[in-house]
């Protein structure tokens, strides 16, 4: 691929997805792109780029980003932000929300739906501390075909393999054919949207509980801060915000402080006494 091009197409995924792609991801492009062109009758990456300079199709836009900005996912990734979700974040809820009984979880860039799937079967698991409760969870991403696998809830036996346990397999899920499907009433327990999260949040109302792991790595600093703000903003004073291993609030943005203890939680920067120092039960 020519510099120039390389150097149009980062410009464009930057101004549509916030991705931040450095020259030496020239070959995550290619691999990435050169499916894409055969998929739209092109001859290669220089005709799919001379089309979009043209005419800019937005359906090759669309394909473009979502074939760049698609990552895998898999069953309770990394197990502890998990574990903390059920040993740390739903007690607070439970004594927190006691008076409405209501609560609401988001999972931004939520793919094909492990991660919603995975917090839905914890609650599925403590359904009996929660007898009378309602709650949602939300799971969004910027790819309407990732959705789509999503709302499906079908997986691979390799899939399936990844991170989640024997027991939820035969529990949640039923075999078809040479796939397991996730079970109707667990599917029910997840919305899914399609979101940018460049665009307006406050549509999607307010989180008690957002997971947003592994997404901020693939922006810049400013977009980062921009993004943890408006994130904020959809938060209650004693909201958890779930963020990967390798990302971080610190000197990004004040909105956020980590919680004592918990790796990887982060609560409001104004959050009331007590909310990071909590113990896990």
């Amino acid at each position: 691929m020519k510099p120039e091009d390389f150097n149009f197409i980062s410009a464009l995924l930057k101004e549509r997805s916030g991705l931040v792609l450095s020259s030496d991801k020239t070959y995550l492009l290619e691999s990435r792109l050169i499916p894409v062109a055969r998929k739209r009758g092109l001859k290669g990456l220089d005709d799919l780029v001379d089309t979009i300079r043209r005419t800019r199709p937005e359906p090759l836009i669309r394909d473009v980003t979502e074939a760049m900005t698609t990552n895998e996912s898999f069953f309770f990734r990394d197990t502890k932000p998990f574990d903390l979700f059920r040993d740390h974040v739903l007690p607070h809820i439970l004594a927190a929300r006691a008076d409405k009984k209501f609560f609401r979880i988001w999972c931004a860039a939520a793919s094909t739906g492990q991660e919603p799937y995975s917090l839905a079967m914890i609650l599925r698991e403590q359904a009996a501390k929660f007898a009378g409760w309602k709650w949602e969870i939300v799971g969004t991403d910027l790819s309407r075909e990732v959705l789509e696998r999503a709302k499906n809830g079908l997986y691979s036996q390799f899939e399936v393999q990844r991170g989640l346990p024997i027991q939820f397999l035969i529990k949640y899920f039923d075999k078809k054919e040479d796939q397991w499907q996730i079970k109707p009433e667990v599917r029910g327990m997840v919305q899914y949207r399609e979101l940018n999260l460049l665009h307006d949040l406050k549509p999607f109302g307010a989180f008690d509980v957002v997971f947003c792991r592994n997404v901020l790595i693939y922006f810049d600093q400013p977009t980062k801060g921009r993004i943890l703000e408006n994130v904020s903003k959809l938060m209650p004073d004693d909201g958890m915000l779930f963020l990967g291993g390798a990302e971080t609030v610190l000197g990004i943005s004040d909105k956020f402080k980590p919680m004592p203890g918990q790796r990887g939680v982060y609560c409001q920067a104004n959050a009331p006494a007590g909310i990071g120092a909590a113990k896990a039960s």
